[in-house]
């Protein structure tokens, strides 16, 4: 399902990781040579990715976002 990306966050491993408009996260690493992302490494870059859609397999999957119970309360 297509999402837009709202923001960006790393996780414990300094990898960044786009934060969906559904609640979901993805990962979205420069690990070359398998997945290249330079524009990751930059504030520029990210910036400039904020309200790209990108496909949500979480959301295909019909999974809750992770705090979907404390949202609901």
């Amino acid at each position: 399902m297509k999402r837009g990306i709202v923001g960006f966050h790393q996780d414990d491993e300094s990898h960044w990781v786009a934060e969906l408009d559904c609640g979901h996260g993805q990962h979205m690493r420069h690990d070359p040579p398998w997945q290249m992302r330079p524009w990751t490494l930059t504030v520029q870059g990210r910036a400039a990715r904020i309200g790209e859609v990108v496909d949500c397999l979480k959301c295909d999957r019909a999974e809750p976002p992770a705090d979907w119970a404390a949202r609901s309360v």
